[in-house]
């Protein structure tokens, strides 16, 4: 059998699926750098993209009898993607991360002006799901630029409730827009 360093990607997964350690070896070898470079860019943390890409790879190799890779290199791509959704979900990134998607968040507007509208919209129906409550808390905090103290007494509540509407509204679209900001940042990556 020739050396697996000669053969093409597809002969490496089918000696893979016959459980083939050198062919699994090879195409560690062979992606590691660029998959690491993916995650770390999006990441922003090099001991967490290490991680997400040992994560990755341990993964094929226990699912390696049952897969079905027409095309390693995008296949990598696509699961170092969903690994650094997962991190992402999990909450396992550092302020700096945040960070750096604010940056890319500015870049976006100036340079994916359609990016930029299609955030808007999703900003807008994530609002538009929220309780009436916490919806009206919101509007008058963020677009009427009124403090806890004018809104508990416009709204006849304590600031305590107010408080707490605008958390939950602020959580429920941080969390919605991480996702889709955050789908942004990696489509700008790749």
């Amino acid at each position: 059998m020739a050396a697996v360093q000669t053969l093409t990607d597809l002969e490496l997964v089918a000696l893979l699926k016959q459980d083939h350690e050198a062919a699994f070896t090879e195409i560690y070898l062979r992606y590691w750098s660029l998959l690491y470079t993916t995650a770390n860019n999006i990441l922003g943390d090099t001991e967490l993209a290490k991680d997400t890409i040992q994560t990755v790879f341990i993964s094929i190799w226990q699912r390696r009898s049952e897969l079905d890779i027409q095309n390693l290199k995008a296949y990598l791509h696509q699961a170092v993607r969903f690994a650094v959704f997962k991190v992402i979900r999990e909450q396992k990134v550092n302020d700096a991360f945040y960070e750096r998607l604010a940056q890319v968040t500015v870049e976006i507007i100036h340079d994916h002006p359609l990016l930029y509208k299609e955030q808007q919209e999703l900003l807008n129906k994530l609002i538009n799901t929220l309780p009436q409550d916490c919806r009206e808390a919101y509007h008058l905090s963020r677009e009427e630029n009124l403090t806890y103290k004018q809104i508990a007494f416009q709204l006849s509540i304590s600031e305590k409730t107010v408080e707490k509407r605008l958390s939950k509204s602020l959580n429920h679209i941080r969390n919605g827009l991480s996702v889709g900001t955050c789908v942004a940042v990696i489509m700008l990556t790749f």
